[in-house]
């Protein structure tokens, strides 16, 4: 077995791939319209296998969730093998980090916020 994708809550498709796509340099794989205004949104990071179903938040209750799908913890870990180039990219594409990067035993990592509130980890292991 092994994890195909995890549901991400946005306000909008068109943003989330906008963010995904355009800041983080994920690959859009799929953009299906399902009816009723519903759209079958998958991205993935470049060469990774884990994809993120973008899902349009609809409603009092899914609206509240975006931003804050993990209660403010570091939810998602996106690793990569070049930190500096990744983190340089990042920067230069507008991603909010909420710090610097540091050195930790396990390898060197910072902290960003998506657009609509999550915080990652762009980490590379030692």
């Amino acid at each position: 077995m092994r994890l195909q994708a995890v549901t991400l809550v946005v306000p909008d498709y068109d943003i989330g791939i906008a963010f995904f796509v355009g800041k983080l340099g994920f690959e859009l794989i799929e953009d299906t319209p399902r009816g009723g205004g519903k759209r079958w949104v998958m991205v993935a990071p470049q060469g990774g296998e884990t994809r993120l179903l973008l899902a349009e938040g609809k409603g009092e209750r899914q609206r509240a969730a975006i931003g804050n799908q993990t209660g403010g913890r570091v939810g998602f870990f996106l690793e990569t093998d070049d930190f500096d180039r990744d983190h340089a990219a990042f920067v230069e594409r507008g991603v909010t980090f909420t710090e610097a990067p540091r050195r930790e035993d396990y390898g060197t990592v910072a902290v960003f916020r998506d657009e609509f509130g999550n915080l990652w980890d762009l980490i590379q292991c030692r």
